[in-house]
């Protein structure tokens, strides 16, 4: 296990992280630092000797937390900010299909499975900046799609007739 940062690196969080319990004077549950913060690596340790954890402290917030490498990019990366996470309930802006056929409907509820960060739709390996997800929608079950973000809404009001 190499760590991708060193000590006084620069990084950005792309995740809300919040209280597992563990952060002194917090609920768990509790928000601690929100995605797009940057802050400085202040010590780099390891946890179950298979996961590297970075204690960053976090300009904005004055907090010392814990992060995982997979939560973290450099601060002059390119990082555009998610509109949902992992969790949220979301609704399709149209219909969406694969070769001719209505996957999900206008309207159709969702869940947010995973965000997926520099998305190209090309397939390619570029950064593009671009945000998309990994959806789980109530009428199809067992299937996960990967959906831009910009046919997902959590308001009624914006999804096209």
């Amino acid at each position: 296990m190499n760590p991708r940062w060193q000590i006084d690196d620069e990084v950005r969080i792309v995740r809300n992280a919040r209280d597992d319990g563990t952060f002194p004077g917090a609920d768990r549950g509790d928000l601690l630092v929100r995605r797009g913060s940057v802050g400085i690596v202040r010590d780099i340790g390891a946890f179950l000797q298979d996961q590297i954890i970075y204690s960053v402290h976090f300009y904005a917030e004055n907090r010392m937390v814990g992060c995982r490498e997979e939560e973290l990019i450099g601060s002059a990366e390119t990082w555009a900010p998610s509109r949902f996470e992992f969790r949220d309930k979301v609704q399709s802006r149209a219909s969406l299909k694969v070769n001719n056929e209505i996957l999900v409907r206008a309207g159709d509820a969702g869940e947010i499975i995973k965000v997926v960060y520099d998305h190209s739709d090309d397939g390619g390996d570029n950064k593009t900046g671009k945000v998309a997800y990994h959806v789980h929608f109530d009428t199809l079950p067992g299937r996960v799609l990967l959906i831009p973000e910009t046919m997902l809404t959590a308001d009624l009001k914006e999804i096209e007739p």
